[in-house]
């Protein structure tokens, strides 16, 4: 659910990167940071223990039409991948506007990407929210690579509702700005109804 700042004509917007570890969610989050303009953005943060990681920054896209007179601040996040870091990536989904999940495409990583969304699916259920009014884009990344499903399957398996969905090289940036483009018009689009 947005937050809206009538002392700034803010609406802050949290957009998730949701996916199983190492799939690439914190490679499209340095690429977006490293590709906006510095005015535009706050500081890119690293919480980080021992084991796990995530990223945040926020940002206001010039491009984005202001929405009945305010602003329409992003903020971006990465959930930690790893299965046992559940409690995290819950919390870290609380309060979201838009999803992306980013699915690694190695065959051997389609049991983890069938998991995390089974994951986040909870996640979302536990948090009330509700995954029909969510925005949702995935990204089917690492296309780069040997050994990789085909994007039928990836489709078939995890994005079961049709929703938009992207070939990625995070790395390299491809796909990454694309992807982000459509998830920031799906949530400005709910919020103009």
């Amino acid at each position: 659910m947005p937050l809206i700042n009538f002392a700034t004509k803010e609406i802050n917007c949290k957009i998730v990167y949701y996916g199983p570890g190492l799939s690439g969610k914190t490679a499209n989050i340095k690429w977006i940071y490293d590709h906006i303009r510095p005015e535009s953005r706050g500081e890119l943060i690293t919480l980080a223990t021992e084991t796990e990681r995530t990223l945040f920054f926020d940002f206001v896209p010039i491009e984005v039409a202001n929405v009945k007179g305010f602003k329409v601040r992003f903020h971006l996040y990465t959930t930690p991948g790893q299965i046992i870091y559940k409690v995290s990536r819950k919390l870290i989904l609380k309060g979201v506007d838009g999803i992306v999940f980013v699915a690694d495409s190695q065959e051997e990583r389609h049991d983890a990407n069938l998991d995390t969304l089974d994951d986040m699916l909870a996640n979302m259920e536990e948090l009330g929210i509700r995954f029909e009014d969510t925005p949702l884009v995935f990204q089917y990344n690492k296309r780069d690579l040997p050994n990789i499903l085909p994007v039928e399957v990836l489709r078939r398996d995890l994005n079961r509702w049709n929703c938009p969905d992207f070939e990625a090289i995070a790395i390299k940036g491809v796909g990454v700005i694309e992807t982000f483009k459509e998830i920031t018009k799906l949530v400005v689009q709910k919020l103009r109804k």
